[in-house]
């Protein structure tokens, strides 16, 4: 796969440097030399893909242009209905074929003849943020090397990994407490969160209506702010903020806690190399984080709203659930209407006021993730998987419980030699100006490919 921008190809395409069947056929040849062993795909469409590059080719000719994500190589988490896919949402079993059905997210993709080259595995029902599914597999890191693999993080665990093998240049995910971000994270890219609300959730298997987001992830945060503005109904290429003049304010209270020493060390530099460059650091204290976080590890509204969810239409599925998504879907039936409803309350109270924190500061910064990505063999014991799992979404779905979006970008290696990865915090709706000072960190620290060099594949 070519180390070049979407917005480069799209212009090679264009200029005829490049055909889309060359640009696919790529994609295809890593996919075929890396894919029986990294297992990011639970369906794979490359002859499919490749037809359809010939069809973009023929349009490209004839001077057709549906928008910038045409002819280039797309993954889709195995949660969103596309048309001629199955849809296994991580389960055991198929959907039934209603399910392929395109929402608006995939239609906006489609309707630019962007190619989805297949569908990425997840944990199932995206209830999880280490990426394991004992149903269809566990996707390798690329980073860990065969002999120790570790986790490639969840839910949208194909997705990262489909980005490093080189089989697509961007990703669709799905991120409910962290399900773009901590896979970006753990493989050394770049994921979007969106807003909740901003994007529909149609044409997606859900996990908990009241939290989940549609989300991007790509190799760049450059790549990112392209296909987020193809995609947004509204959206529109944010333009690099300038580096002089960022207030950020670092979350001190909670974020760190039980952070490995690498990983510290890696975001210590990273935010020494923003102010170096201009950017005013001020350390905050993130209102209700404990509240938050109180209910988040109670269970949230992610596990009786899938239990509700699965009550109504695949009472079946409960009994085959993968174990480490069954203990919380059957911990939902001592959740009452109460309290269910004490937790919406709490939510909805501390997303406004937490929003005062950007009264002084323009975005916050984190630790995407604050420790390494474990050995998979390691989770097979539940309380070592629990207790990974939650320290994994910790700083992540904080985002997700104030309903604000947020990215992350990488910021060197651990001492596993896993990459790490510093998260970006905005208020509600405020996308565009999140990609704008993302660009204007990237040109700090460097892009992905650059500053981490390239995974042992």
């Amino acid at each position: 796969m070519p180390v070049k921008s979407i917005a480069q190809l799209a212009n090679d395409l264009r200029d005829g440097a490049i055909t889309c069947r060359e640009l696919m056929a790529a994609a295809v040849d890593r996919h075929a030399a890396t894919e029986p062993r990294l297992n990011a795909y639970r369906s794979w469409a490359g002859d499919r893909a490749l037809a359809q590059a010939d069809a973009v080719d023929t349009l490209l000719a004839t001077g057709v242009d549906l928008g910038p994500l045409m002819g280039l190589p797309v993954s889709v988490k195995d949660l969103y209905g596309v048309p001629g896919l199955p849809v296994f949402g991580g389960t055991d079993t198929a959907f039934p074929p209603d399910w392929e059905t395109a929402g608006p997210v995939v239609s906006a993709l489609l309707a630019q003849l962007g190619i989805v080259t297949g569908k990425t595995q997840t944990v199932e029902f995206a209830f999880g943020g280490l990426g394991t599914n004992p149903h269809a597999g566990t996707p390798l890191n690329p980073w860990s090397g065969p002999h120790a693999p570790r986790a490639p993080g969840g839910s949208s665990s194909g997705a990262g990994v489909s980005l490093v093998q080189g089989s697509a240049l961007l990703a669709l995910g799905t991120d409910t407490a962290g399900s773009v971000r901590i896979p970006a994270s753990f493989t050394g890219q770049t994921a979007l969160k969106i807003t909740h609300g901003r994007w529909s959730l149609d044409g997606i298997i859900p996990l908990s209506p009241s939290l989940d987001t549609p989300g991007l992830l790509a190799r760049t945060i450059d790549d990112l702010a392209v296909a987020f503005a193809a995609l947004d109904p509204g959206g529109s290429r944010p333009v690099v903020a300038a580096e002089t003049g960022l207030r950020l304010g670092v979350v001190r209270n909670v974020v760190w806690d039980g952070i490995d020493d690498s990983i510290a060390q890696n975001t210590s530099s990273a935010l020494r190399a923003l102010e170096g460059a201009g950017a005013t650091l001020n350390d905050v204290e993130l209102p209700c984080a404990a509240a938050l976080l109180e209910v988040f590890r109670a269970g949230g509204l992610a596990a009786p709203e899938l239990r509700a969810f699965l009550d109504r239409n695949f009472p079946e599925r409960i009994e085959r659930l993968d174990p480490a998504v069954m203990a919380r879907v059957q911990a939902a039936d001592e959740i009452g209407a109460t309290e269910y409803l004490r937790r919406r309350a709490v939510l909805a109270e501390s997303g406004q006021t937490a929003r005062r924190v950007f009264d002084t500061v323009d975005f916050l910064v984190t630790p995407t993730v604050p420790v390494s990505a474990p050995v998979v063999a390691d989770l097979a014991d539940p309380e070592t998987y629990r207790a990974a799992n939650m320290l994994a979404l910790r700083n992540t779905a904080i985002v997700n419980l104030l309903g604000w979006c947020a990215l992350t970008l990488p910021t060197g290696l651990d001492a596993n030699g896993i990459p790490s990865g510093l998260q970006i915090i905005a208020g509600p709706g405020q996308e565009e100006r999140l990609l704008a000072v993302g660009l204007a960190v990237e040109n700090i620290l460097g892009q992905g490919p650059d500053l981490l060099g390239l995974p042992p594949l």
